[in-house]
């Protein structure tokens, strides 16, 4: 699975942790709500809010007090997304993806648009660090094959909200 470098892991990821030469080291760990993991001889860890390369350094780090020069690999081989999308589509609510998605595929998931949406004034708010932002969507110049860049990648948590 391709995730960017910068995905930040979070519940109900599952990541595969191996340790070169190690065959007892090798678990799938689901991140659990409250974003621990367990793994031999290190017992739980915190891994949610990292990255996938964060984890790897912490496993190697704690590893390192019983081997000599581990050789961690993590990937994430199964990815929950949470996203919402509001307001007026023919299916508003909480969508669980197992893969990240644009904001035509989550509007898609919502049942597309009302006759009444205001299309040209969609929003995504997003939650960075300890504020919110607004990012603008004019789905009518998406659909037109105008202003791609637009058509972002949706984030866990983040909300599309139609009016």
């Amino acid at each position: 699975m391709s995730v960017p470098p910068d995905y930040v892991v979070g519940a109900g990821d599952v990541l595969e942790i191996s340790v070169w030469k190690e065959e007892g080291l090798t678990k799938q760990a689901l991140v659990r709500p409250d974003g621990g993991i367990t793994f031999p001889l290190i017992g739980d860890m915190q891994a949610g809010g990292l990255t996938v390369h964060q984890i790897r350094s912490a496993i190697a780090e704690r590893l390192s007090e019983f081997l000599a020069e581990p050789e961690v690999s993590v990937s994430l081989i199964n990815l929950n997304q949470n996203i919402y999308v509001v307001g007026r589509v023919n299916k508003p609510g909480e969508f669980v993806t197992p893969h990240r998605v644009s904001v035509m595929q989550a509007l898609s998931l919502a049942g597309g648009l009302t006759p009444f949406a205001d299309t040209d004034d969609i929003r995504i708010i997003r939650r960075i660090g300890e504020k919110e932002v607004a990012l603008p969507f004019d789905y009518d110049a998406v659909a037109d094959g105008n202003a791609l860049e637009q058509n972002i990648l949706l984030q866990r948590g983040d909300v599309v909200v139609v009016p």
